[in-house]
């Protein structure tokens, strides 16, 4: 389905699971702040009630870009816009999908809500089928934000009115793109993806959504460079289906050279119109070897930048995305092979374009803010870091977790580590493929990579830090009183540069060094 030029960001946001009919919502959305969060009782969500302002969305309030630019603290915002549904969409489902919405969200289709969903980071969707009417309908979105709460991750959105040290301005309601699709009563949701390079296949886990699947035919087809090289077929009865696929030729995945396959899945349900999807997906292992860090085997020397992802102009937003390639292409002209994606959820476009260019990625939660000090945080980080994991599993360039940064004390009250200990154990049952580090610097529980922090811009005391680490001395530990080195691959995650590097959003700090474990072989996975 064509989409008009004049829609911000009018790519489609999700091109690892791409349908034909779908529908751009982003652009121009009636808006209203509600500072006394008094809306619903005000009847905003009602379907006759119009809002006062105007806002183009996926840009936050805050943002320049949003043509609203309001940058002191909301409680709560709205937002309202019609839709016209084709008559093509007769039958089947219509699917209401969001990027991303900071932080609680509820939506209401003419009038009638339609479903709530808290996280500020990760993607959902409602199905809004039975509140749905042909012709027009309003959709109506209201989020609640409070980055001051203690309760919500805000990673680097500031909790003073201005921004100051390394928190910048905040991101308040829809920051990435709303958009509409239309599925057939029984349809493909989503795929889990394990590549098998070894044995030349692919192993895939499909779940469908709407009615339960009743002897339905799943075929998987995949090709290299447009030659076909793969297929299978299963039949399926229920909502889950696993398959093996099997591949004629073996192309691997490498940093800087993503070679990728294309994949098209195709479900036939009796009685039913077929549904297909279109992906993609790249054959690369992952493994830590000793102190080494293998990729396809090949012990990789990570050199990557500390991506924070704000923009001038869209804050959290890239103002196209041609930016979120920009910004990688402008990364590897440095000398950096990744990133690691940092007190941020970064959205899936900028994950495909990392896979397009062969870029290494790490993904990090924007656990700043959230209080850690008791296992009630669970609720508020889990769910939606489980989310993003289940999501983003499939990009070959993400090559590792770490869900929490810099978990320092809070009111000098200390983490719990039940929290930090719980959240890797659930990423490592979600994903047992890749290396998942507890909490980058500080202060480890359980940790398959030991990391640090090190700003020393002084070369000669730094390396001296580092020395006794060549010749089997002890490793340096900067907090030995509330974490030990357990002999695993030993990672400087942070380091400072010489003045930073700046691209075309706020500066990041860069570098890189190298150590050797005590006894050990020299690492050669290292983070910058």
């Amino acid at each position: 389905m064509t989409q008009p030029t004049s829609v911000p960001r009018p790519e489609y946001p999700r091109p690892q699971w791409v349908r034909p009919e779908w529908i751009n919502l982003n652009g121009p959305w009636q808006f209203e702040i509600d500072h006394g969060k008094s809306g619903k009782e005000s009847g905003y969500a009602e379907a006759g009630r119009e809002l006062s302002g105007t806002i183009t969305v996926p840009f936050a309030p805050e943002s320049k870009l949003s043509g609203v630019e309001y940058k002191d603290f909301m409680a709560a915002v709205w937002y309202r816009r019609e839709v016209t549904l084709p008559e093509s969409w007769q039958g089947g489902r219509v699917l209401l999908h969001f990027g991303a919405v900071d932080y609680e969200t509820e939506v209401w289709v003419n009038g009638v809500s339609v479903g709530k969903h808290r996280g500020g980071y990760s993607s959902f969707s409602f199905d809004m089928t039975s509140a749905a009417t042909p012709g027009v309908n309003i959709i109506t979105v209201y989020a609640e934000d409070d980055v001051r709460s203690g309760r919500q991750p805000r990673g680097k959105q500031s909790e003073r009115l201005y921004s100051h040290g390394c928190d910048y301005t905040r991101t308040t309601g829809i920051w990435q793109t709303v958009w509409l699709e239309h599925v057939p009563a029984t349809y493909l949701s989503s795929m889990k993806l394990i590549a098998d390079p070894d044995n030349a296949s692919a192993h895939l886990t499909v779940k469908l959504g709407g009615n339960p699947a009743s002897q339905a035919k799943l075929a998987v087809t995949a090709s290299y460079e447009g030659k076909p090289v793969g297929a299978a077929e299963i039949v399926v009865s229920g909502s889950t289906a696993q398959l093996a696929l099997p591949l004629s030729e073996v192309h691997l995945w490498e940093p800087g050279n993503a070679r990728l396959y294309d994949l098209t899945l195709t479900l036939q349900v009796p009685g039913e119109a077929g549904d297909e999807v279109q992906s993609y997906f790249g054959l690369r292992t992952v493994r830590l070897d000793g102190m080494a860090f293998r990729i396809n085997e090949k012990s990789v020397f990570q050199r990557l930048v500390l991506d924070q992802g704000f923009y001038p102009d869209g804050v959290y937003t890239a103002p196209t995305d041609d930016d979120l390639r920009r910004d990688i292409e402008l990364s590897m002209a440095m000398g950096f092979n990744g990133a690691r994606l940092h007190e941020k959820i970064f959205e899936p476009r900028f994950l495909y374009w990392a896979d397009k260019l062969g870029y290494l990625v790490w993904g990090e939660h924007a656990n700043w803010g959230l209080d850690i000090t008791t296992a009630a945080s669970i609720a508020h980080f889990l769910p939606e870091w489980m989310e993003a994991v289940e999501r983003d599993f499939n990009h070959p360039a993400l090559i590792g977790w770490c869900p929490f940064n810099e978990t320092w004390d809070r009111d000098g009250a200390k983490q719990d580590n039940d929290v930090l200990r719980i959240i890797y154990e659930e990423t490592k049952r979600i994903d047992p493929t890749r290396p998942v580090i507890d909490t980058s610097g500080n202060f480890h529980v359980v940790t398959d990579i030991f990391d640090l922090h090190d700003y020393d811009q002084n070369p000669e005391t730094f390396r001296a830090r580092y020395e006794p680490m060549k010749t089997g001395g002890e490793a340096f530990n900067t907090f030995p009183n509330r974490q030990q080195y357990g002999g695993q691959p030993y990672f400087i995650a942070n380091m400072a540069g010489s003045g930073g590097i700046r691209s075309r959003r706020t500066t990041n700090r860069g570098g890189t060094a190298t150590v050797r474990p005590p006894r050990k072989r020299s690492s050669r996975a290292m983070r910058a």
